[in-house]
Protein backbone atom coordinates (compact mmCIF):
# COMPACT_ATOMS: atom_id res chain seq x y z
CA UNK A 1 0.00 0.00 0.00
CA UNK A 2 1.57 3.31 -0.96
CA UNK A 3 0.09 6.45 0.95
CA UNK A 4 1.35 10.10 -0.57
CA UNK A 5 0.66 13.64 -0.58
CA UNK A 6 -1.05 15.18 -3.34
CA UNK A 7 -0.31 18.63 -5.06
CA UNK A 8 -1.99 21.57 -3.61
CA UNK A 9 -5.21 22.00 -5.37
CA UNK A 10 -6.98 19.18 -4.63
CA UNK A 11 -10.07 18.42 -2.62
CA UNK A 12 -7.88 16.13 -0.03
CA UNK A 13 -4.42 16.27 1.02
CA UNK A 14 -3.68 12.77 0.81
CA UNK A 15 -4.10 9.33 -1.20
CA UNK A 16 -4.06 5.87 -1.18
CA UNK A 17 -2.87 3.32 -4.04
CA UNK A 18 -3.02 -0.56 -3.82
CA UNK A 19 -0.64 -2.84 -5.76
CA UNK A 20 2.31 -4.06 -7.37
CA UNK A 21 5.41 -2.77 -6.65
CA UNK A 22 7.35 -2.22 -9.47
CA UNK A 23 10.27 0.39 -8.12
CA UNK A 24 11.65 2.23 -5.63
CA UNK A 25 14.67 4.28 -5.97
CA UNK A 26 15.87 7.42 -4.09
CA UNK A 27 13.90 9.55 -6.59
CA UNK A 28 10.41 7.93 -7.09
CA UNK A 29 7.72 5.20 -6.11
CA UNK A 30 6.44 3.14 -9.12
CA UNK A 31 2.84 0.95 -8.10
CA UNK A 32 0.84 -0.98 -10.59
CA UNK A 33 -2.57 -0.54 -9.30
CA UNK A 34 -5.49 -3.50 -8.92
CA UNK A 35 -7.16 -1.94 -11.91
CA UNK A 36 -3.62 -1.86 -14.27
CA UNK A 37 -2.34 1.72 -14.16
CA UNK A 38 1.25 2.64 -13.20
CA UNK A 39 1.34 4.96 -10.10
CA UNK A 40 4.79 6.81 -10.07
CA UNK A 41 4.99 9.15 -6.98
CA UNK A 42 7.79 11.62 -6.34
CA UNK A 43 9.81 9.86 -2.89
CA UNK A 44 9.53 13.45 -0.88
CA UNK A 45 5.80 13.39 -1.16
CA UNK A 46 5.52 9.40 0.00
CA UNK A 47 3.76 9.73 3.22
CA UNK A 48 3.43 5.29 4.01
CA UNK A 49 5.18 2.37 1.98
CA UNK A 50 3.79 -1.23 3.33
CA UNK A 51 3.54 -4.36 2.31
CA UNK A 52 0.26 -5.64 2.64
CA UNK A 53 -0.69 -9.66 2.82
CA UNK A 54 -2.37 -11.30 0.32
CA UNK A 55 -6.52 -11.10 -0.59
CA UNK A 56 -8.41 -13.16 1.71
CA UNK A 57 -9.85 -15.98 -1.07
CA UNK A 58 -13.65 -15.86 -0.76
CA UNK A 59 -15.80 -19.36 -0.16
CA UNK A 60 -17.43 -18.15 -3.45
CA UNK A 61 -14.34 -17.69 -5.27
CA UNK A 62 -13.32 -21.39 -4.08
CA UNK A 63 -16.90 -22.61 -5.68
CA UNK A 64 -16.38 -20.35 -8.73
CA UNK A 65 -12.92 -21.62 -9.60
CA UNK A 66 -14.12 -25.45 -8.91
CA UNK A 67 -16.68 -24.96 -11.37
CA UNK A 68 -14.86 -23.75 -13.76
CA UNK A 69 -12.42 -26.23 -13.53
CA UNK A 70 -14.92 -28.88 -13.57
CA UNK A 71 -16.52 -28.00 -16.50
CA UNK A 72 -12.83 -27.74 -18.55
CA UNK A 73 -12.46 -31.52 -17.12
CA UNK A 74 -15.94 -32.98 -16.91
CA UNK A 75 -15.26 -36.72 -17.87
CA UNK A 76 -17.43 -38.14 -20.44
CA UNK A 77 -20.74 -38.38 -18.43
CA UNK A 78 -22.06 -36.21 -15.50
CA UNK A 79 -25.03 -35.80 -13.78
CA UNK A 80 -26.35 -33.74 -10.31
CA UNK A 81 -27.42 -35.17 -6.69
CA UNK A 82 -28.54 -32.88 -4.20
CA UNK A 83 -26.29 -30.35 -4.95
CA UNK A 84 -23.32 -32.23 -5.63
CA UNK A 85 -21.69 -32.74 -8.95
CA UNK A 86 -21.31 -37.01 -10.20
CA UNK A 87 -17.98 -37.03 -13.15
CA UNK A 88 -17.34 -40.37 -14.40
CA UNK A 89 -14.65 -40.88 -17.03
CA UNK A 90 -13.68 -44.51 -17.78
CA UNK A 91 -11.80 -44.28 -13.87
CA UNK A 92 -8.88 -42.31 -15.18
CA UNK A 93 -8.02 -39.48 -13.25
CA UNK A 94 -9.56 -38.60 -9.82
CA UNK A 95 -11.23 -35.29 -10.71
CA UNK A 96 -12.85 -37.16 -13.54
CA UNK A 97 -14.38 -40.17 -11.81
CA UNK A 98 -15.50 -38.37 -8.13
CA UNK A 99 -18.23 -36.24 -6.95
CA UNK A 100 -18.55 -32.32 -5.86
CA UNK A 101 -19.87 -30.66 -3.85
CA UNK A 102 -20.78 -27.36 -6.32
CA UNK A 103 -23.93 -26.14 -5.30
CA UNK A 104 -24.40 -24.51 -1.56
CA UNK A 105 -25.57 -26.32 1.33
CA UNK A 106 -24.69 -29.76 -1.08
CA UNK A 107 -26.30 -32.55 1.55
CA UNK A 108 -24.22 -35.22 3.22
CA UNK A 109 -27.45 -37.12 4.82
CA UNK A 110 -26.71 -41.04 4.57
CA UNK A 111 -29.71 -40.85 1.72
CA UNK A 112 -27.83 -38.64 -0.63
CA UNK A 113 -24.26 -41.04 -0.34
CA UNK A 114 -25.77 -44.00 -0.62
CA UNK A 115 -27.16 -42.32 -3.69
CA UNK A 116 -23.78 -41.22 -4.64
CA UNK A 117 -22.26 -44.47 -4.00
CA UNK A 118 -24.66 -46.30 -6.16
CA UNK A 119 -23.85 -44.50 -9.23
CA UNK A 120 -20.86 -44.82 -8.87
CA UNK A 121 -20.84 -48.42 -8.15
CA UNK A 122 -23.11 -49.14 -10.92
CA UNK A 123 -20.16 -48.09 -13.79
CA UNK A 124 -17.22 -50.13 -11.22
CA UNK A 125 -15.80 -47.14 -9.55
CA UNK A 126 -15.06 -46.59 -6.49
CA UNK A 127 -17.00 -44.11 -4.85
CA UNK A 128 -15.19 -41.10 -4.75
CA UNK A 129 -15.60 -37.24 -3.12
CA UNK A 130 -13.83 -34.41 -4.18
CA UNK A 131 -13.73 -31.84 -1.29
CA UNK A 132 -12.59 -28.42 -1.81
CA UNK A 133 -11.57 -26.37 1.44
CA UNK A 134 -14.11 -24.99 3.13
CA UNK A 135 -16.89 -26.51 0.19
CA UNK A 136 -17.01 -30.19 2.23
CA UNK A 137 -15.35 -32.15 4.57
CA UNK A 138 -15.55 -36.18 4.80
CA UNK A 139 -18.66 -37.71 6.01
CA UNK A 140 -18.07 -40.08 8.62
CA UNK A 141 -17.03 -43.68 7.79
CA UNK A 142 -14.88 -41.93 4.32
CA UNK A 143 -10.87 -41.04 4.45
CA UNK A 144 -9.22 -38.71 2.55
CA UNK A 145 -6.53 -38.87 0.32
CA UNK A 146 -4.20 -37.32 -2.32
CA UNK A 147 -4.50 -33.71 -1.29
CA UNK A 148 -3.43 -31.26 -4.21
CA UNK A 149 -3.05 -27.36 -4.07
CA UNK A 150 -5.12 -24.99 -6.91
CA UNK A 151 -2.97 -22.32 -7.67
CA UNK A 152 -4.40 -18.90 -9.93
CA UNK A 153 -3.64 -15.99 -10.88
CA UNK A 154 -4.31 -12.67 -12.95
CA UNK A 155 -3.05 -13.08 -16.45
CA UNK A 156 -2.36 -9.32 -16.46
CA UNK A 157 -0.27 -10.55 -13.92
CA UNK A 158 1.97 -12.86 -15.49
CA UNK A 159 5.11 -11.87 -17.55
CA UNK A 160 4.29 -14.04 -21.01
CA UNK A 161 6.17 -14.28 -24.00
CA UNK A 162 5.61 -11.86 -26.98
CA UNK A 163 5.69 -12.69 -30.34
CA UNK A 164 4.93 -15.92 -32.48
CA UNK A 165 4.05 -19.02 -30.04
CA UNK A 166 6.79 -21.27 -29.95
CA UNK A 167 4.51 -24.61 -29.56
CA UNK A 168 1.81 -25.95 -31.69
CA UNK A 169 -1.97 -26.08 -30.58
CA UNK A 170 -4.42 -27.90 -32.18
CA UNK A 171 -8.16 -28.17 -31.18
CA UNK A 172 -8.06 -31.89 -31.09
CA UNK A 173 -5.17 -34.52 -28.90
CA UNK A 174 -2.99 -35.97 -31.92
CA UNK A 175 -1.54 -39.76 -31.93
CA UNK A 176 1.64 -38.57 -30.82
CA UNK A 177 -0.06 -36.53 -28.12
CA UNK A 178 -2.12 -39.03 -26.54
CA UNK A 179 0.86 -41.53 -26.43
CA UNK A 180 2.61 -39.04 -24.04
CA UNK A 181 -0.87 -39.61 -21.36
CA UNK A 182 0.30 -41.43 -17.99
CA UNK A 183 -1.61 -41.39 -15.37
CA UNK A 184 -0.03 -42.44 -11.58
CA UNK A 185 2.99 -43.34 -13.15
CA UNK A 186 1.23 -45.75 -15.58
CA UNK A 187 0.68 -45.27 -19.17
CA UNK A 188 -3.16 -44.01 -19.29
CA UNK A 189 -5.95 -46.80 -19.82
CA UNK A 190 -8.46 -47.56 -22.65
CA UNK A 191 -10.85 -44.77 -22.68
CA UNK A 192 -8.54 -41.58 -21.73
CA UNK A 193 -8.48 -39.86 -24.97
CA UNK A 194 -12.29 -39.18 -24.77
CA UNK A 195 -11.65 -37.96 -20.92
CA UNK A 196 -9.19 -35.51 -22.14
CA UNK A 197 -10.68 -34.38 -25.57
CA UNK A 198 -13.81 -33.58 -23.14
CA UNK A 199 -15.30 -30.38 -22.44
CA UNK A 200 -18.19 -28.35 -21.29
CA UNK A 201 -19.44 -24.81 -22.81
CA UNK A 202 -15.93 -24.03 -23.44
CA UNK A 203 -12.71 -24.67 -25.84
CA UNK A 204 -9.52 -26.93 -25.41
CA UNK A 205 -5.92 -26.39 -27.18
CA UNK A 206 -3.66 -29.27 -26.89
CA UNK A 207 0.06 -28.39 -27.20
CA UNK A 208 3.33 -29.53 -28.11
CA UNK A 209 6.68 -28.70 -28.50
CA UNK A 210 7.76 -31.46 -31.31
CA UNK A 211 8.39 -34.84 -29.24
CA UNK A 212 10.05 -32.74 -26.37
CA UNK A 213 6.86 -31.95 -24.47
CA UNK A 214 3.03 -31.66 -23.93
CA UNK A 215 -0.38 -30.16 -22.70
CA UNK A 216 -4.02 -29.34 -22.75
CA UNK A 217 -5.54 -25.81 -21.71
CA UNK A 218 -9.44 -25.38 -21.43
CA UNK A 219 -10.94 -21.89 -21.30
CA UNK A 220 -14.57 -22.24 -19.10
CA UNK A 221 -16.20 -19.70 -17.77
CA UNK A 222 -17.39 -19.82 -13.99
CA UNK A 223 -20.21 -18.84 -12.53
CA UNK A 224 -19.28 -15.27 -11.47
CA UNK A 225 -18.51 -14.61 -14.89
CA UNK A 226 -14.72 -14.49 -14.88
CA UNK A 227 -12.90 -16.44 -17.99
CA UNK A 228 -10.58 -18.90 -16.61
CA UNK A 229 -7.67 -21.04 -18.47
CA UNK A 230 -6.99 -24.30 -16.91
CA UNK A 231 -3.71 -26.03 -17.56
CA UNK A 232 -3.38 -29.57 -17.15
CA UNK A 233 -1.88 -33.06 -18.52
CA UNK A 234 1.94 -31.11 -18.71
CA UNK A 235 4.34 -33.13 -19.54
CA UNK A 236 8.05 -32.99 -20.52
CA UNK A 237 9.48 -36.26 -22.14
CA UNK A 238 12.20 -37.74 -18.89
CA UNK A 239 15.54 -36.96 -21.69
CA UNK A 240 14.32 -33.64 -21.83
CA UNK A 241 13.67 -32.00 -18.26
CA UNK A 242 15.38 -29.24 -16.62
CA UNK A 243 15.69 -27.96 -19.83
CA UNK A 244 12.78 -25.18 -18.84
CA UNK A 245 10.45 -26.58 -21.48
CA UNK A 246 8.05 -27.08 -18.76
CA UNK A 247 7.76 -23.09 -18.30
CA UNK A 248 7.55 -22.65 -21.92
CA UNK A 249 4.49 -24.78 -22.35
CA UNK A 250 3.01 -23.28 -19.05
CA UNK A 251 3.26 -19.96 -20.28
CA UNK A 252 2.22 -20.30 -24.16
CA UNK A 253 -0.80 -22.41 -23.18
CA UNK A 254 -1.70 -19.33 -20.84
CA UNK A 255 -0.61 -17.16 -23.45
CA UNK A 256 -2.79 -18.73 -25.90
CA UNK A 257 -5.94 -19.23 -22.95
CA UNK A 258 -6.23 -15.22 -23.03
CA UNK A 259 -6.12 -15.20 -27.09
CA UNK A 260 -8.99 -17.26 -26.31
CA UNK A 261 -10.71 -14.79 -23.97
CA UNK A 262 -9.67 -16.08 -20.49
CA UNK A 263 -8.32 -13.66 -18.04
CA UNK A 264 -7.38 -15.63 -15.31
CA UNK A 265 -5.61 -18.75 -15.42
CA UNK A 266 -5.54 -21.94 -12.69
CA UNK A 267 -3.47 -25.21 -12.45
CA UNK A 268 -4.12 -27.97 -10.10
CA UNK A 269 -0.75 -29.62 -8.66
CA UNK A 270 -0.61 -32.67 -6.35
CA UNK A 271 1.06 -30.85 -3.07
CA UNK A 272 4.23 -33.19 -2.45
CA UNK A 273 5.07 -32.27 -6.17
CA UNK A 274 7.47 -28.88 -4.43
CA UNK A 275 9.41 -29.17 -8.03
CA UNK A 276 5.95 -28.50 -10.05
CA UNK A 277 4.79 -25.65 -7.31
CA UNK A 278 7.95 -23.81 -6.87
CA UNK A 279 8.17 -23.42 -11.44
CA UNK A 280 4.64 -22.35 -10.87
CA UNK A 281 4.78 -19.59 -8.38
CA UNK A 282 8.01 -18.69 -10.14
CA UNK A 283 5.65 -17.87 -13.26
CA UNK A 284 3.86 -15.78 -10.75
CA UNK A 285 0.65 -18.34 -9.82
CA UNK A 286 -0.04 -18.19 -5.79
CA UNK A 287 -1.97 -20.61 -3.29
CA UNK A 288 -5.76 -19.90 -4.55
CA UNK A 289 -7.29 -23.57 -2.25
CA UNK A 290 -6.98 -26.88 -1.88
CA UNK A 291 -8.89 -30.03 -2.47
CA UNK A 292 -8.32 -33.53 -1.30
CA UNK A 293 -10.69 -36.78 -2.73
CA UNK A 294 -12.05 -39.18 0.47
CA UNK A 295 -13.71 -42.65 -0.09
CA UNK A 296 -15.42 -45.26 2.19
CA UNK A 297 -13.36 -46.64 4.56
CA UNK A 298 -14.65 -50.34 3.52
CA UNK A 299 -13.63 -49.39 -0.22
CA UNK A 300 -9.89 -48.95 1.27
CA UNK A 301 -7.65 -51.96 1.39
Amino acid sequence: MLRYRLPPGHTHPMTDVIGELLALDADAVSVRGRDGALVQVATDRVVALKPLGPKPIRTSEIRALEAAAADGWPGVEREWVDGWQLRFGHGFTGRANSAAPLEPGASTTPETLAKISDRYTARGVTPTLSLPDRLGVAPAGWSTYDESAVMAADISNLVLREGDSAITVTAQPTEDWLRSLHYQGRAAPAGAAEVVSAVHDGTLGFGAIGSLAVGRAAVTTAPDGRCWVGVTSLWVYPEHRRNGLGTLMCGELVRWGRENGATHAYLQVAVENTDALALYRDLGFADHHRYRYARPDAAIG
